[in-house]
């Protein structure tokens, strides 16, 4: 499989937000109720400034994006970071999924961020057997806050070690 992860820019904007909408539309791994405007890809460019952040291309074709953001703004929280990626639905279950996440391992090492965590809806039993299967562990579950189309859910975060943490 010949990837090339591109670095975010406008010029992802519409496939993107396509891949993200899509998923806004069919299920619960998205959380917003209705697509967002093109425009909204603005946010994801603000959310990972100084975060590595890629559109994946295959054969020319962008079927899907990953980036790693901030936990928490204040310094206190520098290594952490969140992890986000969503592969085009044509493309789940080909590891794609898997390759990005050991491309955002490599980046959030070269970053000197030793913890990362995924959110992920109680409804997307995929993503959590895919962050289970991948070394991450449920830190947290925010019961019932989440109501997308009238069925209410929880939020559940999972973390992994990217780096040893030492005490001190």
């Amino acid at each position: 499989m010949n990837l090339i992860f591109e670095e975010l820019n406008v010029n992802h904007r519409i496939p993107v937000m396509d891949i993200f909408n899509y998923y806004i539309e069919n299920g619960f791994s998205a959380y917003p109720e209705k697509p967002f405007s093109y425009d909204f890809f603005d946010k994801f460019l603000e959310m990972t400034k100084g975060y590595p952040a890629y559109a994946i291309n295959l054969d020319g074709n962008i079927v899907g994006f990953c980036y790693l953001s901030a936990y928490n703004p204040h310094s206190t929280f520098k290594e952490t970071a969140q992890i986000t990626y969503f592969i085009s639905n044509d493309f789940t279950g080909k590891g794609i999924g898997k390759i990005a996440l050991k491309k955002l391992e490599d980046e959030a090492r070269k970053m000197n961020i030793k913890v990362i965590l995924a959110h992920i809806s109680s409804l997307n039993d995929a993503s959590i057997e895919f962050h289970l299967k991948h070394g991450f562990k449920e830190c947290g579950r925010f019961q019932k806050i989440i109501k997308k189309n009238d069925i209410l859910f929880d939020i559940i975060w999972m973390q992994k070690f990217s780096a040893p943490v030492l005490d001190i």
